[in-house]
């Protein structure tokens, strides 16, 4: 029987880092996103993973930068509302679609399994952390400026990672 584990979002998050004009890094998130587990037994090593990130919810810290990102020279927010991640199977690394600006491509994670506790509450949870990389070109995000001395403002590659806790559900 496939036991059911939905995030914990309070303990729980996605991170980015993209390089600035190549000189240093701008880091972001995203503060509204979902995510289920399916898996058959604790190993999760045939576990389904869906996630469901609202494309609006990225934050930079700049609001100018920020609107400039949800606009359709970037994530197109107001036509691609949310980016998905869909896998079927889960152990040292995660293979799976990701669907960004409408575009779909595979994409492979690094997984680190945190393992299995009980709350105090009495909530059984379990905890992963992920890391990986994308060129956001290959999504359609073409957007760039080049640089007088050579280079681009924005890299196309972009690093992603995150730490999430899931419930175990009854």
């Amino acid at each position: 029987m496939a036991t059911k584990w939905n995030l914990d979002p309070a303990h729980s998050e996605i991170t980015f880092k993209v390089k600035h004009m190549m000189i240093s890094s701008i880091k972001g998130n995203f503060t509204n996103f979902t995510a289920e587990i399916e898996t058959e037994d604790d190993t999760f090593a045939n576990a389904k993973t869906t996630a469901t990130i609202q494309t609006d919810s990225i934050s930079t810290n700049n609001t100018d930068r920020d609107n400039h990102l949800k606009s359709a020279e970037f994530f197109n927010a107001e036509a691609n509302p949310t980016i998905t991640f869909e896998s079927s199977a889960l152990n040292n690394e995660v293979t799976g679609n990701l669907t960004l600006n409408g575009v779909t491509k595979p994409v492979v994670l690094d997984v680190d399994f945190g393992g299995i506790n009980v709350d105090p509450w009495g909530n059984t949870k379990a905890g992963f952390s992920f890391e990986g990389k994308i060129n956001r070109t290959d999504f359609g995000l073409n957007w760039n400026a080049a640089l007088e001395a050579g280079g681009v403002l924005v890299s196309d590659e972009v690093k992603i990672a995150g730490e999430l806790q899931f419930v175990k559900q009854a």
